[in-house]
This record gives structure tokens, sequence and C-alpha cells, in this order.
């Protein structure tokens, strides 16, 4: 027998060895406002056909938790995969990035057709028909070596790949039916879980909308993203050209001695950006109508600081003056800080900015009055005045950065002739492999796990407790105006997740067994394992990247 202690109780029942989670379940009794989907065992993501051999912590989970979700997406990701196949047999499936409120996809049939409507409807029809069959999925535990040629004997070379470079000696695979895919994490138990998603036309592919991550019951509302789309499509033609369009790709060009040669082509297409945008702005700036105000935003660990220091360069060299200063320095003081319901302080809300004051301050600098800038002191919670004052004058643009520069109350009392608007995204721009995109969050959850760790602001175990909060907060404060800015920037890195790697590696580790936040800590050591480290020495101290891993040349 052993002995199981469930979190959603608070209580201990005994099992034989070998129940599974799944059968566990119905000798629980909690409240259940949405579907168990998977739980965490001694605080590790497992799926509900998980068995149990040992006396354990069991929590039991819904779509509402962040590893329930992965689960689920990833569970409606196989489901599409292999109705594509079912329908248009030697088919290639690309589950490429999130965009909309779901993630965009596409389906290259083997006589390289366009997909029309008609066929997404097929491929719908085929997803509801496995769903109300209830076609359970099965996972196999097999030496590396059997699944490579597994995967070789289907075609997916992206796989292989993949697991090629795999340092392990046994991996595990799924099968729907008889077809079997490869996931990083668990699946749900059977397709009839299923029961929230669409599928519909996006571009030239299509989306399959999930489950909103407040309210499991209801679709994640649709917002049209053309602009991000684009940017996603610029990432996806420079992965063409490179022949560097998954993890596998990457690792292979970094074993063959190629991680020099990614370092450099990675800084060279951000700084062709950086030079274009700064090359945009100059010429607007000496239009008809002149633009002197640039505003500059995006979420968490985006990089916007060193983004706009590298862009300052740039105006520098058109032949602009830039004056530039962050709206964290416009800070109420913080006993003036709005709260979250928890009691906590809530450093996201706009009104934390002081914005009445920070609009006040950029009229009259537009107007060529000489202000003071304020610095905030993140010691005492005060915002501090020390004589630093500054005035435009001819060749002057303004600059400023902040997670809330791009509202339009921030800013409204300027025409909007003037501005500028410039949104940082941190969009990945290649995959796990053909049916395992990365979260675009990721990479900047890890940049800052890192970036506070490194400067003793917060432990791993903090930083990750806080990520919910911050994902809330750019929902609501951030992400609304992103479709708003003239132009959008990816900050994301070529090869970042393997530069990461060595700095996340020993961080992550440090994150105790006992505490909630190790589930995350241990997806995130798995994730950043099928990447193959490299060497931060050759990034340059200019680089995006040395905001978070450290060396920049930068003043911060």
């Amino acid at each position: 027998m052993v002995r199981i202690f469930c979190k959603n109780t608070q209580t201990y029942k005994e099992f034989q060895e070998g129940t599974t989670l799944l059968e566990m379940l119905p000798e629980f009794e909690f409240d259940q406002p949405y579907p168990i989907i998977s739980a965490k065992v001694n605080n590790v993501s497992q799926g509900l056909k998980f068995k149990v051999y040992n006396s354990r912590d069991v929590e039991f989970i819904d779509g509402r938790d962040s590893s329930g979700q992965r689960v689920y997406q990833r569970s409606l990701f196989f489901l599409l995969c292999k109705s594509a196949h079912d329908v248009f047999k030697g088919c290639r499936v690309y589950v490429e990035h999130p965009l909309s409120g779901g993630f965009y996809c596409n389906v290259k049939k083997k006589e390289d057709d366009t997909l029309t409507p008609e066929d997404i409807q097929a491929i719908k029809a085929r997803m509801l028909e496995i769903v109300d069959e209830d076609m359970a999925f099965h996972r196999r535990e097999v030496q590396v070596s059997e699944a490579i040629k597994l995967f070789r004997e289907l075609g997916y070379i992206d796989k292989v790949r993949l697991l090629d470079t795999s340092p392990e000696v046994y991996t595990d695979y799924y099968l729907l039916g008889d077809s079997p895919d490869y996931y990083y994490g668990r699946l749900l138990p059977s397709a009839g879980y299923l029961k929230v998603w669409d599928l519909r036309p996006c571009e030239d592919g299509m989306l399959i909308m999930v489950p909103d991550r407040h309210d499991p019951t209801k679709l994640a509302p649709y917002i049209n993203q053309p602009k991000t789309y684009d940017i996603f499509q610029e990432n996806l033609r420079w992965s063409i050209i490179t022949k560097l369009n998954n993890v596998g790709d990457v690792n292979h060009k970094i074993r063959n001695g190629g991680g020099s040669e990614l370092i450099q082509v990675a800084e060279a297409l951000q700084e062709k950006k950086i030079v274009k945008i700064a090359e945009e702005i100059e010429a607007r700036y000496r239009s008809e109508n002149k633009v002197n105000l640039v505003l500059i935003t995006g979420p968490s660990s985006s990089g916007k600081t060193t983004f706009c220091k590298r862009l300052s360069v740039q105006l520098k060299a058109c032949g602009l003056q830039p004056i530039s200063f962050s709206t964290d320095d416009y800070f109420v003081n913080r006993v003036d800080t709005p709260l979250l319901p928890n009691g906590q302080y809530d450093f996201d809300n706009f009104d934390t900015v002081d914005h009445d004051a920070l609009q006040e301050d950029i009229v009259k600098l537009l107007d060529g009055q000489e202000i003071e800038v304020p610095t905030y002191n993140f010691t005492t919670g005060k915002r501090e005045y020390s004589g630093k004052k500054v005035r435009m004058r001819e060749g002057s643009v303004l600059l400023v950065e902040g997670i809330h520069a791009l509202n339009p109350r921030l800013t409204e009392k300027v025409d909007d002739s003037r501005k500028f608007r410039i949104f940082i995204s941190t969009l990945t721009s290649i995959s796990l492999d053909n049916h395992n995109c990365i979260p675009t969050s990721d990479n900047r959850l890890l940049r800052r796990i890192v970036r506070d760790y490194n400067k003793g602001a917060f432990s791993p175990q903090e930083t990750i407790r806080q990520w919910p909060n911050v994902l809330d907060a750019e929902e609501k404060w951030i992400n609304p105006y992103q479709e708003n800015a003239d132009v959008m920037f990816n900050s994301s890195y070529l090869v970042e997740f393997a530069v990461l790697r060595n700095h996340a590696d020993t961080i992550l580790r440090a994150v105790s067994k006992n505490t909630p936040e190790y589930a995350e800590a241990h997806r995130l050591l798995k994730f950043i394992h099928y990447f193959i480290a490299i060497s931060d020495a050759e990034i340059p101290s200019t680089s995006l990247l040395r905001e978070f891993v450290g060396g920049s040349s930068f003043k911060y």
C-alpha cells in the first residue's frame, strides 16, 4: 500500500501500489469548478495516467494552472496533427507560434496545394470524430535510438534531429490510435477531455483556439494581431534562409562548431533591424510632420532598456540627439502604490506611474522648456530630484521607455503625429520540432530568473511565484496596445536558450523540491536541456542578452 497526501483536501488515503491518479481522484472529495486534467506529484507535473508506487503528495489541477494548460494544449496539438494526417495522407503539420488568443498552424499537403477553408473544415470534422470516440493517448518509453528509427521511418526528420542530440538513453513518445508523435510533456488520458477548442482559417494557415486561462470552459478571446503575425513571418523567412527551423538544427550547428557564427548572425539581425528603425525615425523627424517623441514599450524582460540604449546610439549615427528616460522614474511613492487583491504592491498597474507629472514634463520638453528629471530610489521607495535638467534643442528626439509607454492615456495631450511607437516583443523564432512550439513567455521568464538572481533582487522561487501576476498585468496593461505600434522589434535571440542554459541550470537546481515553485523550475530545467549549451564569451557587451546575463557595457 502507498499513502497519498492530497493537497486539495489536506487529507491522507491509502491505495494499492500502481494505482493511477485517475483512479485515485474519485476518492478525494473537493470543489472542482472546472474539469481536473492533470496533477502535480511531489511538485512535478504528471498526467492522470501516472501510476504511483511510493507514498507521495498529490495536487489535482484544472485548466487554470499553467502546467494544466500545457497538458491540454499539447494534447490538442496531437489531435490536430493526427487528424490532418488522417485527412491528407503524407502531409506535414506545423504548430508554429501563439497568435490572436490561439496558436497559428499550417498544413503542407503532399501535393503542396494551398490550404483552403474546406480543408480546415475537413480536419476539424475529423478532430470532432476522434473526440466523440474518446480515443486514448498512450505513452511509450523506449531507447532514444529506437525512437529515432521510428520517426525516421515516418519522415519526421525534425524529431530525428532533436532526439539525435539528446544525451538521454531513454525517451518517451505517445500514440493516439495508431499514430505516434513526440511531445515534451504529459498529455491527457484521452481525446474526450478536449471539449473546448476551435479551428478557424487565419492568413495562409489556420488558428487553433484554446481555453481561456481564467475560465477553461470558454475559449480565449480572439484578438486580431496582423502586425504580430507579420513579425513571426519575418522570423520564419530567416529560419528558412538559414536552415535553422528547430532546436535540432541549432544543436547540430553548435555541435559542428558553428556556435560563434550563430551569435554573429543573431547580433547582425538585431542590429540591422535597429538601424532600420533609427533611419525611419530620422526620416519622420525631418519630414513635414516632425516626429520627435519615441515611445518604447514591451512586456517584462523583453529588453526594453538595452534596446533604448542601442537605438540611441544609432540615432546619434543619424545625426540626431536622443534624450531618454524611463517611466519607472515617475513611479509614485511606494506608500501610494496600488495594491493587488492579496495586499501586495501592484507595481505593473498604470497608476503606479504618476502619469500626470510625466505627461506634464513631456509636454514641456516638446515645447522647448527645460525640466528637472527625477530618479526613483527603489531602496527608499521615493521619487527624488537631484538637479538633473534636460532641454530639447534642434535635432533632439525624446525617447520614453516603460511598460505603459504605448498606453494612450500616458501621452493624450501630445498630438499623435509627433509620436513614433515601438513595441518590443520576444517571439521565439524556432521550435523544438514541427509539433512543439516554444512558449514566447519562456524566453522572458528565464531571462528574468537569471537577472533577478544575479542582481540579488529575488530568488528563483520568488521570481517564479510572481510570474502569473506579471502575465496578468501584461494581459491588462500592455498587450492591448501592441498592435498600435508603428514598428515591432523582436528581441528574441537565435541561440538564447543555448546561452541561458549555462546560467539558468545552477539557479534552477537550487529551487527546493518541497516548494510549489519546483514544478516550474523542473519543467524549465528539462526544457533548457534540449539545447546544447554554448558560452556567452563571444556575445558583445552591447548585446540585449547582456542585460540579463551580465557584462553589459551600458549603464542601467
